[in-house]
């Protein structure tokens, strides 16, 4: 009986975790519809400061990818 009584309860840790990570990758995806939305809109709005946003991000990339070859060059002198 006692043996039978643990089982159930691992089953329903199990499914509450399960349950979790359904509810985790649902909150994602209302993330990333809500962020979609807000990139559209921003286009739409404003096409001139969207690309000025995309040429900061596209500049950050860039300095940091710099940065990293610099780090690895003085890394192997």
């Amino acid at each position: 009986m006692r043996a039978d009584r643990i089982a159930r309860l691992h089953r329903g840790s199990k499914q509450g975790i399960e349950g979790e990570a359904g509810a985790v990758a649902q909150a994602r995806k209302i993330a990333l519809y809500v962020v979609f939305v807000f990139v559209a809109y921003t286009i739409i709005t404003s096409p001139e400061r969207a690309a000025d946003l995309v040429q900061v991000g596209f500049e950050g990339v860039s300095s940091a990818a710099q940065g990293v070859g610099d780090f690895m060059s003085e890394l192997v002198k």
